[in-house]
């Protein structure tokens, strides 16, 4: 019962992430899940199963508000189906303990890229739109959807973070799109964990847990997006993903690590938002 309890606690932190920043789902679950010492076949497919859901009613709501470019839908999310059915593939072929480190190390790197986009989110400069040829969108969906399935997550910070770089106009349309797509590598991922694993290999009591803590989260979601600036959000959340997986890494290669580092994954990201939140308003009353 008190795992359910927890798994539950994960399913709404990472959700209340996601719905507020647009990304993060799959990063913050797993990073939990491996820090709570779950195998990351398990972590993955776990975090999967749980997304077919959330990403199905997500993808519908974009839909009915306008958000949702049909076309980058399927040229994203055909590729990134079949990516991640060979991500989950290859995750559940690998070894418990190098999977932990590989996982682990390439979540650490998804942090960074968060913590970065975040930072820079304050800063005003005016980007030019250099959309992304049609062409590219295939590989792209592709490796991410790869990366999504091998490392828990992914799909959101490689295939957002791109395209919003490209075209930043099209800000609304991409979060939309990227979100609707992700049903279908979600679902491509737990089908591909399914037949490496089979259905005993996924615990569905764990998924329930994991969906019913995000389904709470959903609505507080959208008031914290109003309530919280984003970038503060943001950085808070990519400190917190490295500091776990930093701490994940060093367990599994058989370093100590002691409590004061365990503390540090609470502490450093509340010291980074109380800092964040201390600079905005005098960046604000600073004259242009």
């Amino acid at each position: 019962m008190r795992n359910l309890v927890v798994l539950a606690l994960v399913g709404f932190l990472a959700q209340l992430i996601d719905g507020a920043l647009g990304m993060g789902y799959g990063v913050t679950s797993s990073s939990m899940l491996l820090a709570l010492g779950v195998a990351p076949a398990m972590a993955s497919a776990s975090v999967h199963a749980g997304e077919v859901v959330t990403t199905l009613v997500s993808g519908i709501a974009h839909w009915r508000f306008g958000n949702v470019d049909r076309r980058m839908v399927w040229r994203l999310g055909v590729p990134g189906a079949v990516g991640a059915f060979l991500g989950a593939l290859l995750l559940a072929s690998l070894p418990v303990q190098a999977a932990r480190v590989g996982v682990s190390g390439f979540l650490l790197l998804l942090g960074v890229v968060v913590l970065v986009r975040f930072l820079r989110a304050g800063r005003t400069v005016a980007l030019r739109s250099r959309p992304l040829p049609q062409g590219w969108l295939a590989p792209l969906g592709f490796v991410a959807g790869l990366l999504d399935a091998t490392g828990g997550g992914g799909w959101g910070p490689v295939t957002t973070t791109t395209l919003i770089a490209r075209e930043p106009a099209r800000a609304r349309r991409v979060i939309g799109s990227v979100d609707a797509s992700e049903f279908l590598v979600a679902a491509s991922a737990t089908a591909g964990f399914v037949f490496a694993l089979g259905w005993e290999g996924i615990s569905w009591l764990w998924v329930g847990a994991i969906v019913l803590g995000g389904t709470v989260a959903a609505p507080l979601a959208a008031w914290l997006v109003q309530r919280l600036p984003l970038e503060i959000l943001g950085v808070t959340v990519g400190a917190m993903i490295i500091l776990y997986n930093v701490r994940t890494v060093l367990v599994a290669l058989g370093v100590p690590v002691p409590p004061s580092v365990v503390l540090l994954v609470f502490l450093v990201p509340a010291l980074a938002a109380l800092a964040m939140g201390r600079m905005r308003p005098a960046q604000e009353a600073d004259p242009v």
